[in-house]
């Protein structure tokens, strides 16, 4: 088959390339940016890159048209909640009209195609109960938020309007090899490093909340059979399904670390925004056939050694 992923030199999009480069797939990598491909350097050779913002729609309309891919699978965008206020006609273009643009031209090229939409727990904002399903209400407390949920929103319209072959799946706070570690695009994977190089952790409000983290490798797993068995038109939730307290995760990094966890109360900007505790009930995705493979420990194990590799 020929796939093709936006987004494909990042985190997870690198991952799902070694997926699909080991089943012989073609598989067509668009980036934003042809220096940092350190993630995929090892497959130069073995897919198509084309270097293209997703905002430029011209570009990214000839790409569509070139290629004619039997999938697409876009996970191109700005991740930053915080980042959306700073520029937030910039994460309207990125995360939400370049959903609308793909849709619109695989209509227009009337393209059998599979559109696999990338989306994200933050649309949900505070659950109003808890787990979280397919069905949750969602009120996002983000501009970030709000676009992922429109481009949701599209994929659902395209497809009982025009009948486009379209998926959507949200991932929870996922964490793992290759993933940027940095406070503001990944926050687990931050710590982990912190971690790592034996500075001392920051968490909030003694660690008494807890979210629904998933490690990369079982994430990968999940858009695999969301796209080869998920049903056209439909949402599911990627997650573990379990909670993992925060006084839990600074617990074990202190464990496998000699690092020490200090907590302190969570400044305004984050009681704002902070979706608060959350878990997803993740069977509608377990119904396809897929489960979980990597306990948290051993996910934040296997990201310590990965930090140990780097140089």
């Amino acid at each position: 088959m020929k796939i093709m992923i936006t987004g494909g030199a990042g985190f997870i999009g690198s991952h799902l390339c070694d997926e699909f480069v080991g089943k012989n797939d073609q598989v067509i990598v668009l980036t934003r940016a042809s220096t940092n491909l350190d993630r995929i350097s090892h497959l130069l050779d073995k897919i198509t890159l084309e270097q293209v913002d997703v905002t430029n729609y011209d570009e990214l309309g000839k790409i569509i048209e070139k290629y004619k891919p039997d999938v697409i699978i876009h996970l191109a965008g700005e991740t930053s909640h915080s980042k959306s206020f700073e520029n937030p006609l910039y994460d309207l273009d990125v995360n939400t009209k370049s959903t609308l643009f793909i849709l619109e031209k695989i209509k227009q090229l009337d393209l059998k195609c599979r559109f696999v939409l990338g989306s994200t727990f933050i649309v949900v904002g505070k659950p109003m109960a808890l787990p979280v399903n397919e069905g949750s209400i969602c009120n996002p407390t983000t501009i970030y938020g709000a676009n992922r949920l429109a481009s949701e929103v599209y994929c659902k319209i395209y497809h009982n309007v025009f009948g486009l072959d379209t998926i959507s799946f949200r991932i929870t706070n996922s964490f793992g090899p290759r993933e940027q570690y940095v406070p503001n695009k990944n926050a687990v994977n931050f710590l982990i490093y912190k971690a790592f190089i034996g500075e001392e952790i920051t968490i909030f409000d003694k660690g008494n909340f807890y979210r629904d983290l998933v490690y990369v490798d079982d994430v990968v797993s999940a858009i695999m059979t969301i796209t080869q068995k998920g049903k056209s038109g439909e949402l599911y939730w990627i997650s573990s399904g379990n909670k993992t307290w925060f006084y839990d995760l600074g617990n074990w990094l202190e464990e496998f670390t000699k690092s020490k966890v200090k907590y302190v109360e969570s400044p305004q900007y984050t009681k704002k925004v902070d979706v608060g505790n959350f878990v997803v009930d993740n069977s509608k995705l377990r119904s396809l056939g897929w489960e979980i493979k990597t306990p948290i420990k051993d996910g934040i194990k296997k990201t310590l050694n990965y930090f140990g590799t780097l140089k």
